[in-house]
């Protein structure tokens, strides 16, 4: 009997010793089903294609954490940011790094990671126009109509302006188009003389060097018949996939590159971020952070969810504030407020 007890006092030890279940949240708690974290996603593609990554990616951290999430995709940059700041122990955003130094600073929205895009952990913005225009250089820009998708956006307008500012060229007329895709199909459609989008560098094929920002943002022979969206709806010439925002455009207009080429790639921008609002629980997010690099390596659930569908973001790695001192700095060249960059 003795020996018996002892082997149930062992068990009782053991089992004390494993790690609560995911599940084990008291209701009411943050992450409760009664109160979920709330997830910002900015729209800077397809609303309804972020939305649905999205609830993929909430039911894969759902599986992996027990806590439960609620997406949410804005109608705008500002509106994305005031939303957090409304709600800075809920919310956690991926949001770019203009965005998220104006949240920053805003109400303290704290960054925890940033994305990594096949292994840059920069991206870039692109001025695109019409294949048939005779703009050909930078300076031709100049009182130029003007395409973005929304002035808090990094790409499409902030480091834009800086450079126009820097060059002392003016746009003509600005159209503000409500993301990368519309801004793409203003181009395309000729609403705008060019635009302003983001520009991830485009995947060589097997057996060619990766692309260096020493080459071509557009590093191949174009032939009408070269232009194709495969069946899994990703666009290339050749071999050689597209990965700048064009391709957000290219199941609406399938002829996009035909139609539409890349003037010039500005600075190097540091990439987007995974942030939450300051008083988030730390213990949470840390494991919200795990849980995010954990999934990253499960490849077909991670491109299901909105960072690979609509994003593009490979992987996750955690970094810190001062990374985006150089956004910062360019903010502040700009000279504007943040009512003036968000609208409001």
């Amino acid at each position: 009997m003795k020996k018996f007890f002892a082997l149930l006092v062992v068990v009782a030890m053991a089992l004390a010793a494993l790690p609560a279940a995911p599940s084990a949240i008291a209701q009411g708690d943050l992450g409760s089903p009664e109160n979920p974290i709330e997830v910002y996603f900015v729209p800077s593609g397809e609303a309804q294609t972020i939305i649905e990554g999205g609830q993929v990616l909430a039911e894969a951290l759902n599986e992996a954490t027990g806590l439960t999430f609620e997406v949410f995709v804005p109608t705008s940059y500002a509106a994305t940011i005031e939303a957090m700041c409304a709600a800075p122990d809920r919310t956690m955003g991926f949001i770019p790094a203009a965005g998220y130094v104006i949240a920053n600073n805003r109400c303290g929205v704290e960054v925890a990671a940033a994305a990594v895009r096949f292994g840059w952990p920069v991206y870039w913005a692109e001025y695109i126009v019409r294949r048939d225009s005779d703009i050909y250089t930078f300076g031709d820009l100049n009182g130029k109509t003007w395409g973005y998708g929304d002035p808090g956006s990094t790409s499409g307008y902030i480091v834009p302006a800086v450079e126009f500012n820097e060059a002392g060229i003016t746009p003509g007329a600005e159209v503000q188009t409500g993301g990368h895709n519309q801004t793409v199909l203003a181009v395309y459609n000729g609403e705008v003389d060019f635009g302003t989008v983001y520009f991830s560098p485009p995947l060589m094929p097997e057996g060619h060097a990766p692309w260096s920002y020493k080459d071509l943002p557009e590093p191949y022979d174009l032939t009408v018949d070269e232009s194709y969206v495969n069946e899994q709806g990703h666009l290339y010439v050749g071999d050689v996939r597209v990965m700048d925002a064009r391709q957000t455009a290219a199941q609406t207009a399938p002829d996009i590159i035909e139609k539409v080429r890349i003037l010039a790639l500005t600075t190097p921008i540091p990439n987007d971020t995974l942030s939450f609002g300051p008083q988030f629980p730390p213990e949470l997010r840390e494991l919200i952070v795990q849980a995010l690099q954990e999934l990253s390596q499960d490849t077909e659930r991670w491109n299901a969810s909105a960072l690979g569908e609509a994003y593009n973001w490979t992987g996750i790695e955690p970094i810190d504030d001062q990374a985006y001192d150089p956004v910062r700095k360019q903010i502040e060249f700009l000279g504007r407020s943040e009512e003036d960059i968000l609208g409001g």
